[in-house]
């Protein structure tokens, strides 16, 4: 199943997508756009020239699990787009929490800098929630059969 995951920013948002087999998780695209709704349509777009079926949204929990302000606005986000795809995709929040952490020390070990690297962390942070996410079905789908 192609499944499409979304790192939500105010001011950019990176989109990864996996291919079919759900083993590859790549860097898509990141959309620079501040209007949710038009970011919103921008990703409506993308999930339907790529034949997406499901959709991850990250959660960006507090360190102890609590939900706070940005959590808020990606839980809008997330009710808004699936509003938008009129519920033909599911649209799923996933946990995602120390992601750009974790993109920033892969650009650092790939020596990435300056605006390439303003302009990637946002897909590589999608991309490692999908990866998580990947792992996720992966590991259900291995206890499920036991």
């Amino acid at each position: 199943m192609k499944i499409m995951a979304i790192d939500y920013g105010d001011a950019r948002t990176g989109i990864s997508i996996c291919d079919k087999t759900e083993l590859l998780a790549s860097p898509f695209s990141v959309i620079h756009e501040k209007d949710m709704d038009k970011c919103i349509n921008n990703i409506k777009k993308i999930s339907d020239e790529n034949f997406v079926e499901e959709i991850i949204v990250g959660h960006p929990k507090n360190m102890d699990g609590s939900v706070g302000p940005r959590a808020i606005i990606c839980e809008n986000f997330k009710e808004k787009l699936q509003n938008i795809l009129n519920d033909s995709i599911p649209v799923i929040l996933w946990d995602e929490r120390s992601t750009t952490v974790s993109a920033t020390h892969y650009l650092n070990q790939s020596n990435v800098r300056g605006k390439k690297r303003k302009n990637t962390i946002d897909a590589v942070a999608a991309t490692i929630i999908l990866e998580s996410y990947l792992m996720y079905r992966r590991n259900k789908k291995l206890t499920s059969k036991n």
